[in-house]
């Protein structure tokens, strides 16, 4: 019997029933696939695909404004727009009137917004073109130019909601307001100087969101998920600051660069109570609506930055740590002659030459007499002088409430020298800010008690609830007794001695003049710091201004080009604070003896 042959797979009817067990094996997995999908993963892959729709951006809230003491907008945020365009939206654009198109994809449309825009049409043209989801074509317009945007009804073209920080005038304190900078849409943007930067987080508040789904070519699904978390708007910002005696002392600023020949200048007008600062000019000014304009050094608070040397306006401290310590009175006899050597040798000299002086310790201080305060410090241990330095203020940031503040420049009294233990005794051989300055006065106004100087009243929620700033301890320096006893010998400056133009009719005026030696761009020690602070009145002081002039031309001394300056912005911030005049007259202490 003949033997059958074996199956082979090259057989047509096998190979065709692999193939269908094949499909058959193939249909069973996708169907339990399927099953797996659409039965078992059917939400979270419902839910992957959502998420791949869904697109998230912040959106930034309103910067708070910027005030005055008085609620004079300095700084504010208006609504503008970026506009952009999907170019893939664009591309299928047409407009059609009666049948025909008139106005189709990029040509057409940078035809009609070009002028709307104020740009060269064939640029737009090129910006529109392409395929891209997301290209900005104008930036911070305002809401005018977008409503007529808008109203052309161009596919793709699309608003971005941002803000604009804008200064209503101008460089008035542009220095403490400070400016903005970053991303050039708008949310980005950041304070780089003054209260914009070192309140930026109070200012800024936080950031909303809003998450929408988008189809494949990146637009809006009308009927898709929409959602919206609402920001927390800032803080206002209500500062210490009197515009108008801002404004005012601004201007006599450069009128005084102009006419003494000075580099630059400072002044600061403070509360002799509160430390609350009502005026801090610097000159060359910034206006941070065009920061670019100013030069970068010129574009912060010199008052809290740069530091000198004081000069005589520090011999303040050396007459009431001596009076406080018990170790001299106003009347206490000083012989003060024209040069002095200390008992180790160190030579000191006044500024003009002259016959030995018989002074009163108060004349040493209207005379401003380097070697009778020399004679009169030396009583002080090095410790002690150190304990009053520091005391004031000196050595140590005020944290006004500005970037870029300097602690100036005290060494501990331990590394002293045998000439410094001496020269700091009259405003030498250490450093201090203009407002360091001041607040040394503003310490002897306020009977003896240092409060922390600040350019910040405090905050304003979106409720209207205000907050006042945080701020030290008032710290105690010297008693009451001797505050007012050298507030009386500062009278005697005025009086009698060096400071005779800073006078006001009406007010009894208390202060102190200063020349010190500064350095150069050279670095050599041939310039000049002129200066004047003073108090009034001085029977109830109500403000403390300091005037600091570098390198005047017309003279150097404080006296001369400074004290003339504070009358006049002391005469406006006395008249603008409605301080009534002085109704009793000084009883000052006799300066010589024979």
């Amino acid at each position: 019997m003949a033997q059958q042959p074996h199956a082979r797979v090259g057989n047509p009817v096998t190979r065709q029933r692999v193939i269908s067990l094949f499909v058959i094996i193939l249909l069973i997995v996708f169907a339990v696939r399927l099953v797996f999908i659409q039965g078992v993963r059917a939400a979270e892959l419902s839910d992957q695909a959502l998420a791949n729709r869904l697109v998230t951006k912040e959106v930034a809230t309103p910067r708070a404004d910027i005030v005055d003491r008085d609620g004079v907008v300095l700084a504010t945020s208006v609504d503008r727009y970026n506009i952009g365009v999907n170019q893939q939206a664009l591309a299928k654009w047409k407009r059609v009137e009666k049948g025909n198109v008139i106005a189709e994809g990029p040509m057409g449309a940078a035809k009609l917004l070009a002028p709307i825009l104020d740009l060269d049409e064939a640029e737009l043209a090129a910006k529109l073109a392409g395929d891209k989801t997301w290209v900005y074509i104008a930036k911070n317009v305002t809401p005018e130019v977008w409503d007529l945007v808008n109203a052309e009804e161009i596919s793709g073209v699309q608003p971005e909601p941002v803000t604009d920080r804008i200064y209503p005038n101008g460089a008035i304190a542009g220095n403490v307001i400070g400016f903005m900078g970053g991303s050039a849409e708008g949310p980005g943007k950041t304070g780089l100087a003054g209260l914009e930067l070192y309140f930026n987080e109070e200012l800024t508040g936080t950031p909303g969101s809003i998450t929408y789904e988008r189809g494949n070519n990146g637009t809006l699904i009308p009927t898709g998920v929409h959602e919206e978390t609402k920001g927390i708007p800032g803080k206002r910002i209500v500062t210490t600051i009197d515009r108008d005696i801002q404004w005012f002392a601004q201007n006599l600023v450069a009128e005084q660069l102009r006419s003494s020949g000075a580099s630059r200048a400072t002044i600061v007008v403070q509360d002799a109570r509160t430390g609350e600062i009502y005026a801090l000019v610097d000159s060359h000014s910034v206006d941070p609506n065009d920061p670019g304009a100013t030069q970068t050094k010129d574009r912060g608070s010199r008052a809290v930055s740069t530091v000198f040397e004081p000069g005589s306006t520090a011999k303040v401290i050396t007459m009431a740590a001596a009076i406080e310590e018990g170790l001299v009175t106003p009347l206490t006899k000083i012989k003060a002659p024209y040069k002095f050597t200390t008992e180790n040798g160190q030579e000191f000299k006044d500024s003009h030459n002259h016959g030995t002086q018989k002074l009163t310790v108060a004349g040493v201080l209207a005379e401003s007499s380097n070697t009778g305060t020399v004679k009169i410090g030396s009583k002080l241990t090095p410790k002690q002088r150190y304990k009053y330095l520091t005391a004031f203020g000196l050595g140590t940031k005020t944290n006004v409430g500005l970037p870029g503040e300097s602690n100036g420049i005290l060494a501990h009294y331990k590394k002293w020298d045998g000439r410094q233990k001496y020269a700091v005794l009259f405003g030498q051989a250490l450093s201090v800010t203009a407002l360091q300055t001041s607040s040394v006065f503003q310490t002897i106004a306020n009977d003896g008690v240092r409060v922390q100087p600040t350019v910040v009243k405090g905050y304003l929620d979106e409720n209207g609830n205000f907050t006042p700033r945080k701020l030290d301890e008032p710290q105690r320096v010297v008693s009451e007794k001797t505050a007012k006893t050298v507030m009386t010998m500062l009278e005697s400056v005025t009086q009698d001695g060096t400071g005779k133009l800073a006078k006001i009719k009406g007010y009894r005026v208390a202060g102190k003049t200063g020349t010190a030696q500064a350095a150069c761009s050279n670095g050599r020690l041939d310039c000049i710091v002129a200066s004047f602070v003073g108090v009034a009145p001085a029977d109830d002081p109500r403000i403390v201004v300091s005037v600091i002039l570098y390198d005047p031309k017309t003279s150097i001394w404080g006296g001369e080009v400074a004290a003339p300056v504070f009358k006049d912005v002391a005469t406006f911030a006395l008249q603008e604070l409605r301080v009534p005049p002085s109704e009793s007259k000084a009883q000052l202490y006799p300066t010589t003896w024979k």
